[in-house]
């Protein structure tokens, strides 16, 4: 009796405390800043009508707003919402912020310098709307940024020399502008600098050297420009990723659309480059401050954007932390003891314990952002609740419980690990009939926040049934460990990407004619069973994410497509990053950068590109096409093949790539006559 006494007067000393200390008002100053930046993006309040003072933007009442792990803004996703307005100073306050996607709108005036307070930004994409004004070199100051999108805009001036000092940056896209002036040779510092697209602007001047030394770099595009003088020779290495097209004063050698230059041609070699190495436009020492610190948002304070006295922040700071400690003091005391009370009727199981350290283990990588509950929390169905769209049969069908998960994986253990991404975890795991499967384990920070849209997905996801794509088993979604697990069939021999790029010493990873036809015909199956809509149980979906990483070979080489629908789960942010690594190895479709949308077409383009891959046995497909282009057969077909191949369908199988990575569209054919003219009319 007298330890319950004791429980309640603690509890009740606790929401005293609660009440009586003040709280940190960062919560507060954030939602004010969204709503300056609401008020700006949406001055006639149409489209973020959820954006309120009362809101939380943490809890999923700012829509396209999620935090990170400790309550702070750490992503705004408001691509393709009708925004007419202009973007606010004020976004410079959002000290946390990781990722901001405003592009596909009709957002006006300049870009603000304060974006470059934003140093812990790694991807901001603001293309395709009607910005205007010049480049702020402010943003060489943004330490983090990994992905500048610009192109598609009104931008006007010179490129800043400043972006030269953005080492992490790996895309970089200012086409389509009315940008002014030289090329500055300090975009070659960039090291991990993948692909720079700066066509269709009004650049002049040569191309700087050090573009070709960028160890990383797989495009440029500098097209439909005034550009003059000497191409570096070391561009070569690009191949097909150099686009130079209608720079008529440029020459050079080793390029074959290029005449050679004359001594008129030559720089001075006397005269440094335009913005010549090292040169940034201003004293080393005149960097403000702010460029090389970098502020740590993975702890709960970031920098307070308020310029006022620092000493009342100080009197609120040590009185929370003082509040804090009591707090802290009293609750442990309440948990040992209420600990001590469950401990003394249950035990602890071996097995239990596993699962725990197996969950801290998975942590580790988790996503930075915030876990949203969802409206009738994380199981969506759960208390017997069908779902959107689903029979109670095919939910309970599909439905794993956490245990059988954990059992087959043997508790998440690292030894099935397969793999690692941004936002899952893949193990391979034996589920109790013997059958081998993989369990993708995603955290839930990472999927849709609306309830209704993920029981949307999950359905896609369960109506997908063809011998070209990997079969979903089912799916369990645990509340406890804020994670949803996807359990697949098990493929045996790999991705595809596995038999690209084979070595002498690699024989038996060599895929035969047959084997390569065979594989090409099923992939095309299952794409074109994606695009089909099936007697209405199955919508027309997109597969957004195709390449050789995504096509698993059975034990038989059959073909399996994997990732299908996933999008359909995932948040806008988590589905943007894994854009990149399909840019770079050339997969994603060159209208993507315009339109911001996939279409059926934008997967023929690449299938065209896993086409060549499969012919020309690399990776690398740039100068594959350009022999496809110049029918040089024995030039496109790998070399591993010796000669064993039927040149008729080695040629047919070259057209049809073509045709289906042409930069137009419309030029593509729809992935159904793709079909018949692999496998004829039947």
């Amino acid at each position: 009796m007298g330890g319950e006494v004791a429980d309640r007067l603690l509890l009740l000393l606790f929401l005293a405390l609660l009440v009586a200390s003040p709280l940190p008002a960062a919560g507060n100053e954030e939602v004010r800043v969204l709503m300056e930046v609401k008020a700006s993006l949406d001055p006639e309040g149409r489209f973020l009508s959820s954006w309120t003072v009362e809101g939380d933007p943490c809890r999923g009442g700012f829509e396209g707003v999620a935090c990170n792990e400790h309550g702070k803004v750490a992503n705004i996703s408001l691509q393709s919402k009708g925004l007419s307005g202009t973007i606010s100073p004020a976004v410079g306050g959002l000290r946390c912020l990781s990722g901001l996607f405003l592009h596909y709108n009709a957002l006006t005036g300049e870009i603000p310098p304060e974006i470059a307070n934003l140093t812990e930004l790694s991807d901001l994409y603001l293309n395709v709307n009607n910005l205007s004004g010049g480049i702020p070199p402010e943003i060489g100051n943004m330490a983090s940024l990994q992905v500048l999108q610009l192109c598609c805009n009104q931008l006007t001036g010179s490129i800043p020399n400043q972006l030269g000092l953005l080492k992490k940056l790996s895309f970089l896209a200012l086409q389509s502008n009315r940008l002014t002036g030289a090329i500055p040779a300090s975009l070659g510092d960039l090291t991990e600098l993948r692909r720079l697209d700066l066509s269709f602007n009004h650049l002049f001047g040569s191309i700087p050297s050090k573009l070709a030394q960028v160890p990383r770099l797989a495009v440029l595009d500098v097209r439909n420009n005034t550009l003059s003088g000497n191409v570096p020779y070391g561009l070569r290495r690009l191949d097909g990723g150099f686009r130079f097209g209608n720079n008529t004063a440029l020459c050079g050698v080793g390029f074959s659309l290029l005449r050679a230059c004359t001594s008129a041609d030559i720089i001075n070699p006397n005269r440094p480059e335009p913005y010549g190495p090292g040169s940034y436009g201003f004293p080393r020492r005149g960097i403000p401050q702010s460029a090389n610190v970098k502020t740590h948002c993975n702890n709960t304070h970031c920098p307070d954007s308020s310029k006022s006295s620092p000493f009342p922040v100080i009197v609120g700071i040590v009185a929370v932390v003082v509040g804090c400690t009591v707090l802290g003091l009293l609750v442990f005391a309440w948990y040992r003891r209420r600990k001590q009370k469950i401990g003394s009727s249950m035990e602890t199981s071996d097995s239990r314990l596993s699962t725990d350290q197996a969950k801290d283990v998975y942590r580790k990588s988790a996503s930075p952002l915030i876990n949203l509950e969802y409206s009738n929390g994380w199981d969506p169905l759960a208390d017997g609740r069908s779902g959107v769209g689903f029979s109670q049969e095919v939910s309970q069908s599909f439905r794993f419980n956490l245990e059988e998960v954990e059992s087959a994986t043997q508790y998440f253990s690292e030894v099935n690990l397969l793999g690692k991404s941004s936002f899952a975890a893949t193990y391979k795991g034996i589920l109790r009939d013997g059958s081998v499967v993989v369990v993708k384990s995603i955290n839930k920070t990472s999927c849709r926040t609306e309830e209704a849209e993920f029981l949307k997905g999950l359905k896609v996801l369960a109506s997908l049934r063809h011998e070209n794509l990997v079969g979903l088993r089912g799916f369990c979604c645990s509340r406890g460990r804020g994670e949803c697990f996807l359990v697949y069939d098990f493929v045996a021999n790999g991705s595809l990407s596995q038999y690209l790029d084979v070595k002498g010493a690699e024989g038996s990873r060599v895929l035969d004619w047959p084997k390569r036809v065979a594989i090409i015909k099923g992939i095309a199956r299952g794409i074109e069973y994606l695009h089909s809509i099936k007697d209405n149980s199955k919508p027309s979906l997109v597969h957004q994410n195709l390449s050789a990483d995504k096509i698993l070979i059975d034990h038989h080489f059959k073909p399996l497509i994997s990732g299908s629908g996933l999008h359909k789960l995932l948040a806008d942010d988590v589905v943007f990053s894994t854009l990149k690594s399909s840019a770079a190895m050339g997969y994603l479709a060159p209208e993507y950068t315009t339109t911001g949308r996939f279409t059926e077409k934008s997967d023929v383009y690449a299938f065209g590109v896993v086409l060549l891959q499969i012919l020309s046995g690399k990776r690398q497909t740039n100068p594959i096409r350009l022999n496809a282009e110049a029918g040089k057969l024995e030039d496109l077909i790998d070399e591993n093949l010796q000669g064993n191949f039927s040149k008729a369908e080695a040629a047919k199988l070259a057209g049809i790539a073509l045709v289906c990575t042409s930069e137009v569209p419309t030029q593509r054919p729809a992935m159904v006559s793709v079909l018949q003219e692999l496998c004829g009319n039947s």
